[in-house]
């Protein structure tokens, strides 16, 4: 067509708005230049309580000047909290994690994070950042510890805790708020629970497998939610997770009361258990006793790995629950924990 763009005219203008698109996406080829950190194979790291984890971050070469700083992205809060600084040749550790943390240092382009003594609190998102002055890089990876997930309430019934009192509860029988993708994990192995509880990032749900009217309907099975809830006013039950013991879980037999428990538990230089001890114990080390035993907050459970008919009489193995007895009620043994 007369006065129309010749061919090469043309190409070269399709060429500058590829280009030009492409920076405006953010194409890493628009940014000439070194990327110092390796993408990392695996971006979840599996533990438990008790052991060392190494977080792997490793350079591919190390620019004139840098720092790496690592730190722990915190669920439910927006906030990151600073765990380590380096600058390859001195570290410093910052809050309660950096007193247990430490830089691997296999080699020079090592940057990775060793943690001694993994506890419940240590799971999560961490990030490695690489600080140069010029274009800061990071990775991110998921430290996952094997564990259980248990619901629990108080004596007083179901949803008397609010966010906080829930995350209290959690901890004071040896453990924390779960997290959803703990909760979810704990329905894939077969936890189906119908009252709603507080997780750690402040929503609130429960696990259905088999679904009925009093639990959300006949719909299909799944983890039902209520969505983010006021912290302060709401009030539900708990998921807790706990971990591996450092101890172990005996049961004393007799019939005893609350405080006779105690005693017994004393003699044998243990302590009354713990809901998650209890749970942990029947999750880690395959701990059956079809005799309901004494816990430390009141209640009266035991652990069943083979389900038959005079124990609980349910199909599945689990913790099977008397609930709440009056503490004078001489009528059970007693769950002990020892550390080793």
């Amino acid at each position: 067509m007369p006065g129309g763009p010749t061919l090469p005219t043309l190409c070269c203008f399709l060429l500058w708005v590829f280009t030009m698109f492409h920076k405006g996406q953010g194409d890493p080829a628009s940014h000439p230049g070194p990327h110092y950190l390796l993408p990392p194979i695996h971006e979840v790291i599996h533990s438990h309580r008790g052991a060392t984890a190494t977080l792997p971050c490793v350079l591919g070469t190390t620019p004139p000047s840098y720092k790496v700083r690592w730190s722990k992205v915190e669920p439910g809060e927006l906030r990151e909290t600073l765990i380590l600084v380096t600058n390859g040749l001195h570290a410093r550790g910052y809050g309660p994690l950096g007193g247990r943390a430490r830089m691997r240092r296999g080699h020079r382009l090592d940057a990775s994070l060793v943690i001694a003594g993994v506890r419940l609190e240590d799971e999560g998102r961490y990030r490695c950042e690489l600080i140069n002055g010029i274009e800061d890089e990071s990775v991110a990876l998921t430290l996952s510890l094997e564990g259980v997930v248990f619901p629990y309430q108080p004596s007083r019934g179901r949803y008397q805790f609010n966010y906080y009192e829930a995350k209290q509860a959690c901890e004071e029988q040896d453990g924390r708020l779960a997290t959803y993708s703990q909760l979810y994990q704990a329905w894939t192995e077969g936890l189906d629970w119908c009252n709603a509880g507080w997780l750690l990032e402040g929503s609130v749900r429960y696990p259905v497998l088999t679904a009925r009217a009093p639990c959300g309907g006949r719909g299909r099975p799944g983890i039902r939610s209520y969505g983010p809830r006021d912290r302060m006013r709401d009030r539900y039950d708990a998921f807790c997770f706990t971990s591996a013991l450092a101890g172990q879980v005996f049961f004393v037999p007799g019939r005893l009361t609350l405080s006779e428990a105690h005693a017994a538990c004393r003699r044998r230089g243990a302590v009354v258990a713990k809901v998650g001890h209890l749970y942990a114990a029947w999750k880690f080390s395959g701990l059956d006793q079809c005799d309901g035993g004494w816990l430390a907050d009141g209640s009266v459970r035991f652990p069943i790995i083979t389900p038959r008919p005079r124990c609980g009489g349910l199909p599945d193995p689990g913790v099977r629950s008397f609930g709440f007895p009056r503490p004078q009620q001489a009528a059970y043994g007693t769950y002990c924990y020892a550390e080793n």
